[in-house]
């Protein structure tokens, strides 16, 4: 249950994301963002703020541990919308990647999104999103946040 507990305290975010998903795009917009992760639960959830400064607006992450399932229930939230967005993101780590998976609507069209979590060391690590559209043949890399402890 303490799978995310390497991701706890303050990072610098370099975040990617594609102008335009889905549609065969491949121009990315990379701006900055902050990040600060704390612990609850022993380990079993955690809560982090991330602020982008040049998008004028920042987001919310809730991650809960369920011990019955042995999985992690991922929430996210953005001060844009105000609301808890649903369904969470469910799945678990083996070793340093984590794999997290929830059916979910992007501009109106049904999707299979997929988070990856990456441990690249203490002070490094990388989240990614992605949407499927076809049953998860394939899989198109929407957002890249590479993490760097501050």
């Amino acid at each position: 249950m303490n799978d995310f507990d390497f991701l706890i305290g303050t990072w610098n975010v370099v975040n990617r994301r594609l102008v335009e998903r889905l549609a065969g795009c491949d121009e990315w917009d990379e701006f900055p963002g902050r990040s600060v992760i704390t612990r609850a639960f022993d380990g079993a959830a955690n809560f982090d703020e991330i602020v982008f400064p040049t998008k004028g607006y920042s987001g919310l992450t809730l991650r809960i541990y369920n011990p019955a399932t042995e999985e992690w229930s991922i929430y996210w939230a953005s001060s844009v919308t105000g609301v808890l967005g649903l369904p969470p993101m469910v799945g678990r780590f083996d070793g340093d990647r984590g794999e997290f998976y929830a059916d979910d609507t992007d501009d109106g069209k049904p999707v299979r999104c997929r988070f990856v979590w990456t441990v690249l060391g203490k002070d490094a690590c990388r989240w990614e999103q992605a949407f499927s559209v076809d049953g998860e043949q394939t899989w198109e890399t929407n957002w890249i946040m590479e993490f760097a402890r501050a």
